[in-house]
């Protein structure tokens, strides 16, 4: 596998400054393969800046639409704190079936949904994802019933299908594996912003109670479906696409970019079309199924943060807009610490003991409030480990499947199964969680830990299946004579491609 080359800045000006004496006007031929097989930048730029440049146009697209989409599938909390049970006449579980209803299609069509991403590109696919879902938000602030609320919650789901799967492998197919981290964990914490802004946002909103004869927790999914709306309109012109439709890279560049990728991940495949064949060969590898469970394991804790955070503060005895408000710090304390993590596993081309270290501390959190029920003080702080916990492992585990998977074609179905998959547990965490059980929630909180201990029982076992495989791999003859395309149609099985632990 080549090794890529860093030109310094200092060599890249002499180069660039020689090429100029050569000729004002013709630049200087450029391959994207040197004779020694290196990969080489082009002259008039430094690979620092090439990267610099994919962030500032890849990562904030990614994270705000990411952030939108999650802002508005768990703002359903916040509207609960505001009297949306009592003017819907919700009872029992109904409350709890309205946020599994959104499960269903989202579940279903992630695979579907990034097959047609390929197709279509992501700047027409999700934009248009993201526009329907916004609308969906805003009549989710206009139903009058039961009913309408289930309807909007499905279509809600399934709009939204598109966004997880989508911007991960949109960003899979940007960045070498031991740079990605940083770049998932950014765009994964907009969960945690989008957690924060979504408080803030509906503590101000609230105070619009009966404005226009509108209860306050219809006015946070108008006002917040409206700007999804404006979002999805301006982004369906500018969001970014693959590298190979980059046209905001200059020729030379994007062939550097797709060369780079190359050596880190082997051939992508883009021109390639998935067939149903694709599907059932990457669905065959035992690996795949790993790697959804340790995603599924973590998205039980994920989401029963996200959704009962705001119910959990209410117990407390706090009121409406102090809870929203009392909502947000753990957020905030999340977003930094998973960037902290992030970074340090870039930093030390490692992904195993980051996950475990970080699921520790949410199980920490987890034990504190299944133990402690009468100090408010200690029962908030376990609440901060918790979501620091879980939303600083969850995107660990998924860059770190995901860069394991090479060529489009088992990324796109991988990355999709993973993320779908685990979302089943998001229907176990919608039920885990009911009002009977309050203050204590002593139940939703056992369930939690039972599902963390599952992804450390997958993480442990895929770290100890790539490490085997790397193993048998390195005794193995190199030079397997396989061609460009039979390279490319093994993506990561090819005995050549080396696995990330």
């Amino acid at each position: 596998m080549s090794e890529l080359k860093h030109p310094s800045d200092e060599e890249d000006v002499k180069r660039h400054a020689a090429a100029n004496g050569a000729s004002h006007d013709v630049p200087p031929p450029y391959d994207a393969a040197s004779t020694s097989g290196e990969v080489v930048c082009p002259p008039h730029t430094t690979e620092r800046k090439i990267t610099t440049r994919i962030d500032m146009y890849i990562i904030p697209f990614v994270s705000i639409l990411y952030l939108m989409a999650f802002l508005d599938r768990v703002n359903i909390g916040n509207a609960r704190a505001f009297g949306l049970e009592d003017e819907l006449g919700l009872g029992g579980v109904e409350y709890n079936t309205a946020l599994t209803i959104f499960f269903v299609p989202y579940i279903i069509c992630e695979i579907p949904s990034n097959i047609l991403m390929k197709h279509f590109s992501p700047r027409v696919w999700l934009s248009l994802c993201c526009i329907g879902f916004g609308a969906v938000t805003v009549f989710q602030g206009l139903v009058r019933s039961y009913g309408g609320l289930l309807t909007t919650r499905f279509f809600l789901g399934l709009f939204e299908s598109a966004m997880f799967p989508g911007c991960f492998y949109l960003l899979s197919t940007w960045y070498r594996r031991h740079e990605a981290q940083k770049r998932f964990s950014l765009f994964f914490s907009s969960t945690s912003l989008a957690g924060a802004f979504g408080g803030l946002l509906a503590s101000g909103i609230g105070k619009m109670d009966y404005v226009r004869d509108y209860r306050g927790w219809r006015w946070i999914f108008i006002i917040e479906g409206s700007f999804t709306v404006v979002l999805g309109v301006i982004f369906l012109f500018t969001f970014p696409s693959f590298p190979e439709q980059a046209t905001w890279l200059r020729d030379d560049e994007r062939e550097f970019v797709k060369a780079r990728l190359r050596a880190s991940q082997g051939e992508s495949g883009a021109e390639r079309k998935i067939t149903l064949r694709d599907v059932r060969t990457v669905m065959s590898d035992y690996k795949i199924w790993l790697g959804a469970f340790m995603y599924f394991g973590l998205i039980v804790p994920a989401y029963s943060y996200a959704y009962f955070a705001p119910t959990i503060i209410q117990s407390y005895k706090y009121d409406a807009i102090t809870t929203q408000l009392r909502s947000v710090p753990p957020w905030v304390v999340s977003f930094g610490f998973s960037m902290v993590v992030a970074v340090f596993s870039d930093w030390a081309k490692h992904r195993f003991l980051f996950v475990i270290g970080s699921i520790s501390i949410a199980i920490a959190g987890f034990a504190i409030l299944i133990n402690v029920h009468d100090n408010l003080q200690v029962q908030y702080a376990a609440l901060f480990l918790t979501c620091m916990g879980t939303y600083a492992a969850m995107p660990v585990i998924v860059c770190w499947f995901n860069m394991n998977l090479a060529g489009h074609h088992r990324r796109a179905i991988g990355s999709a199964w993973q993320i779908g998959f685990g979302n089943i547990g998001g229907i176990i965490s919608t039920y885990s969680f009911v009002k009977s059980d309050g203050p204590f929630f002593t139940k939703g909180y056992a369930i939690c830990v039972s599902f963390i201990c599952l992804s450390i029982v997958a993480s442990i076992l895929y770290a100890a299946a790539i490490t085997w495989e790397n193993k048998k791999r390195s005794k193995q003859v190199h030079d397997l004579n396989l061609t460009e395309s039979e390279k490319m149609d093994l993506g990561d099985m090819n005995p050549e491609f080396r696995y990330m632990l």
